[in-house]
């Protein structure tokens, strides 16, 4: 069995416990003879593997009721991986989620670490700075980057924590924030978690 995340520039395969990505628009479907378990945030490659009998997609096993409508794909497979905590990730956009005994309780999205920063340097030449994540959220910032880096992370950081539960981190950024939540765990493979537990829970059925 094969595990696919497609996003909208790569496909991102989990096999016998290895990833391998690659280019969407590279990537031959027909090169995996064996079943593939997929979720995509891709139009365009959902379209190419619609034929593929070997492609299962994995929002056929979601129940409909647990989450609301509009919420993606690539959010859902996180949230299935664990069933009490926060799930945190941190990616274009940051989402935070909140799991009690499998059920889920609702979250928030934020702007993604690199996404805020460019909001900044869009207001002002003098604010396209990098943030400081070696900064101290507790105390009042002396230097341009310091404060943009206390602004944004301080309320983000302090509503995470509010949440009072184990905290979950997945997505590109994931290492970068989690210096600012103690106790934070930092787990790539998430999704593939997620989707796996689906799978499982799709057979029983």
């Amino acid at each position: 069995m094969i595990l696919c995340d497609i996003g909208n520039t790569s496909v991102d395969l989990f096999r016998d416990g290895k990833r391998t990505k690659f280019r969407a628009e590279d990537f031959d479907p027909a090169t995996l003879p064996d079943d593939v378990y997929f979720v995509s945030v891709n139009a365009a490659f959902s379209e190419r593997i619609r034929g593929c009998s070997n492609w299962h997609d994995l929002r056929e096993f979601i129940d409909g009721d647990k989450y609301y409508p509009t919420m993606g794909i690539d959010r859902i497979m996180v949230c299935e991986a664990i069933d009490n905590g926060v799930v945190v990730d941190a990616g274009s956009a940051i989402t935070v989620d909140v799991m009690q005994n499998g059920v889920y309780q609702g979250g928030f999205i934020s702007l993604g670490l690199r996404a805020a920063e460019e909001a900044y340097g869009r207001l002002s030449p003098a604010l396209d700075v990098s943030f400081n994540f070696e900064v101290d959220l507790a105390k009042m910032a002396k230097n341009t980057p310091d404060a943009l880096s206390v602004g944004f992370l301080a309320p983000l950081v302090s509503k995470i924590e509010s949440l009072g539960k184990p905290l979950y981190l997945c997505g590109g950024d994931a290492s970068r924030l989690s210096r600012f939540l103690q106790g934070a765990i930092v787990d790539e493979e998430l999704i593939f978690k997620g989707m796996k537990k689906l799978i499982e829970k799709g057979v029983k059925c």
